[in-house]
């Protein structure tokens, strides 16, 4: 079995870590390495707002005055993918660091996944970080399944899961 740790929205995650005044305010991440810097992450007081994915910082301060435009921070995100492998680690020693924020482990003591996984996306909170744990039978699938999972999933049949799940909703994931 398999188990991705998933950290949605991660440069916004890094951005915002130990500055929770800012949750509550319109906030947005550009990646300032493309040519072009558009907004990449946004939280929901900016997307409420009318600020979307792809807008350039005019644009999204076209649409709100108030909106907090950051670049990515990553010296954070590089601390925050170190911390959850550190956590990954106590899981299983088969861990790879898959993406940016996220990271896969196999098992091979397949007993109690989803409390173990919980203890692990506990203590990811303890630390400002927000996670979510899909469980599955192959890598692919576990990352998938940890997309739509709040906080954690486990599914035994990936077959019936993605069955009942709309064609947009797959296209969409990361």
């Amino acid at each position: 079995m398999f188990a991705t740790i998933y950290l949605p929205n991660f440069y916004l995650q890094a951005a915002m870590r130990h500055q929770p005044e800012l949750h509550s305010k319109p906030f947005a991440v550009l990646d300032d390495n493309q040519i072009k810097a558009v907004i990449i992450q946004l939280n929901k007081a900016a997307e409420n707002a009318g600020v979307r994915k792809s807008m350039t910082p005019s644009q999204g301060l076209a649409r709100c005055l108030s909106l907090i435009v950051k670049t990515r921070v990553r010296s954070q995100e590089k601390l925050i993918d170190q911390i959850l492998l550190h956590y990954a680690f106590t899981l299983s020693p088969y861990v790879e660091a898959t993406a940016a924020g996220v990271c896969t482990i196999q098992f091979t003591d397949n007993r109690k996944l989803t409390p173990k996984l919980s203890r692990v996306l506990e203590q990811l909170g303890q630390c400002e970080i927000i996670a979510q744990g899909g469980i599955a039978a192959s890598p692919d699938t576990s990352f998938l399944v940890a997309q739509f999972a709040r906080p954690i999933l486990e599914i035994e049949n990936a077959k019936k899961f993605f069955a009942l799940l709309p064609i947009e909703t797959l296209a969409t994931a990361l």
